[in-house]
């Protein structure tokens, strides 16, 4: 663990790419485990959520540096209780869940807010659970370790392939479907 404050830059860049990287794991793992193209044309969800052959579907994940970015700005004045500490990355992860998944604001599916006042069962609300949790948990895991040794420059040129190599897939699907 390094002791010293890592720059906004820095912080933001590696946020973005981790988030980035993390969700595009976890939501085709999801989509492909949950079988999220028949629950998204079923007609209690097919008026809330975009059918798979929309381009926005594949626009989603190259939108993701975005929040990245809105991470990066909450971490930032949290860094020290976040990547320098033994368990930081705990921290960081109870503090995505709770926040981004339990204790939202609006009735967000899966959230306490949303467990209340939807229709939506209960039992498809918790399913949604099984992309989010873990991915909070693996952006959690790989961000701290990445910060917390900035001497590993292969992690860093590995990551940074891998984030292009996404996005470069995604804008050729999202010609493709155009």
């Amino acid at each position: 663990m390094s002791s010293s404050h890592i720059s906004f830059a820095t912080l933001a860049a590696k946020t973005i790419v981790a988030h980035s990287i993390t969700y595009v794991f976890m939501g085709v793992l999801a989509s492909w485990a949950l079988d999220y193209r028949h629950q998204f044309a079923e007609p209690q969800t097919a008026t809330a959520m975009r059918q798979f052959d929309d381009p926005m579907i594949i626009a989603g994940p190259l939108l993701q540096p975005i929040r990245g970015l809105i991470f990066a700005l909450t971490f930032y004045p949290l860094q020290e209780c976040f990547f320098q500490r033994r368990y930081g990355w705990l921290i960081l992860a109870w503090t995505l869940i709770a926040l981004g998944v339990l204790a939202t604001f609006g009735p967000d599916s899966g959230s306490l807010e949303g467990l209340v006042y939807t229709t939506i069962p209960i039992r498809k609300q918790l399913s949604g659970w099984l992309e989010v949790i873990p991915q909070a948990v693996m952006l959690s895991g790989l961000l701290y370790y990445w910060v917390s040794r900035p001497q590993k420059r292969w992690l860093t040129w590995s990551l940074a392939v891998i984030f292009l190599l996404l996005n470069a897939l995604l804008l050729m699907g999202l010609f493709v479907k155009a």
